[in-house]
């Protein structure tokens, strides 16, 4: 197939030393994508909008940030009353972190959902989890530095945890807090690394598209694309897709920044710290919730610690320990159930982990956490083993149907 001319002089010469055009041509519009994807592949796009959001906004919030101790507070106070729409830029990022975690936690459910994660896409599924590790990290980062009742308490707990590793748990705490207190230091290091790990992330996210590219997009289906007429071009196609998925998703962003832009953050965090008071219930931001009620599942510190990790380190065996050769549920009418009882168990241990740790809520998040671990560990495997998938498809356009007679 012959290439297209360019059109412009200054392109062309610009793309003759330097292929980025005829990169970004390639990989964004001529790049063919299977033609039965539905919406829910939109919010890998979305993800990456989100990301562009708060590091814009960021940007804008660490030229009027103060990081320290005696000044953190009342520089966020000075953004929201006294900076042109700093009100509105802090939104946009507070907002922004809970739509970008609700967008991605969507985005890996669909992967779990339709097989995202089996070969040859490993390498793929590994990069996604290492995005949501650094996202992590970056949020607790930022949830400090407002330098309120729960970023220091926060702050406190979260750091703290490092010292149940053996040996050298208290040197790691030690050395987080920059003293032997939080204080100055560790306020000046969370905000580095609150600024840096969002390149960081573009980075990976870079990595990703690559490694995504190398054997294009899953399906609904989980059949790889055997002919060209199984695959369509991204541009206008999917362009066109994701933009109508933009729409909804920014009216719902607008929707929460304007009217419930406090919905989504702790009350706590409107009180100056007070290492003298503490707040009598200590949590983080919602997303992190499932995973700090699989800590306080365990009594034992270190146990607890290890838990909370092992949840998220346990991911990059899913490729391996789902057995079965079949991607798609659509096919597993078994391992179909067993996704949406383990969808429901997180959605449990979110709302658990907001709770108090006692009575009802901590047997519950003891039950949510054990059934986190079983299904990955041993009913994935066995499923896998004894489960009778239905009959492929053997192309993207044949009909389920057909494959079933």
């Amino acid at each position: 197939m012959k290439e297209p001319k360019q059109q412009n002089r200054v392109v062309a010469w610009v793309d003759y030393r330097l292929p980025v055009f005829t990169f970004l041509r390639h990989e964004l519009n001529e790049y063919p994508a299977p033609r039965n994807l539905n919406y829910l592949w939109n919010f890998g796009s979305l993800a990456g909008l989100a990301l562009i959001i708060m590091i814009v906004t960021g940007i804008i919030l660490a030229m009027h940030y103060t990081p320290t101790v005696d000044g953190a507070f009342n520089s966020v106070e000075h953004i929201m009353r006294d900076v042109n729409y700093g009100w509105l830029i802090r939104y946009v990022h507070t907002t922004g972190a809970s739509m970008f975690f609700a967008v991605v936690y969507i985005h890996i459910f669909r992967g779990f959902y339709y097989g995202s994660y089996k070969a040859p896409r490993e390498l793929l599924w590994w990069l996604g989890i290492v995005i949501l590790l650094l996202m992590m990290a970056t949020a607790f980062f930022g949830y400090t530095l407002p330098w309120g009742q729960m970023s220091f308490w926060g702050a406190t707990v979260i750091t703290n945890l490092f010292s149940a590793i053996p040996i050298v748990g208290d040197s790691i705490v030690t050395w987080l807090w920059g003293g032997y207190s939080v204080g100055n230091p560790t306020l000046n290091r969370f905000f580095a690394l609150h600024y840096l790990l969002p390149f960081i992330i573009v980075a990976v996210v870079g990595l990703h598209l690559i490694a995504l590219h190398r054997f294009g997009s899953n399906n609904p289906l989980g059949v790889d694309s055997k002919d060209p007429q199984d695959t369509v071009p991204f541009h206008p196609y999917y362009t066109i897709k994701d933009l109508f998925g933009v729409a909804i998703f920014l009216i719902v962003f607008a929707w929460f920044v304007f009217y419930e832009p406090n919905a989504l953050l702790n009350p706590d965090n409107s009180i100056p710290a007070n290492p003298a008071v503490t707040p009598s219930h200590i949590v983080p931001e919602w997303y992190l919730l499932p995973f700090y009620a699989i800590l306080r599942a365990i009594p034992n510190k270190l146990l607890g610690v290890t838990a909370m990790f092992g949840s998220i380190f346990v991911l990059f065996l899913l490729p391996w320990l789902d057995t079965s050769p079949v991607r798609s549920a659509r096919f597993r009418p078994v391992f179909r159930q067993f996704f949406w009882v383990f969808l429901i168990d997180c959605v449990l241990l979110t709302h658990a982990g907001g709770q108090p740790p006692e009575g009802a809520w901590l047997i519950l998040s003891r039950v949510g956490a054990a059934y986190y671990f079983l299904h990955f560990l041993v009913i994935l495997p066995l499923v896998g083993w004894f489960e009778h998938p239905q009959p492929l498809p053997n192309t993207i356009r044949q009909p389920a149907s057909v494959a079933a007679e």
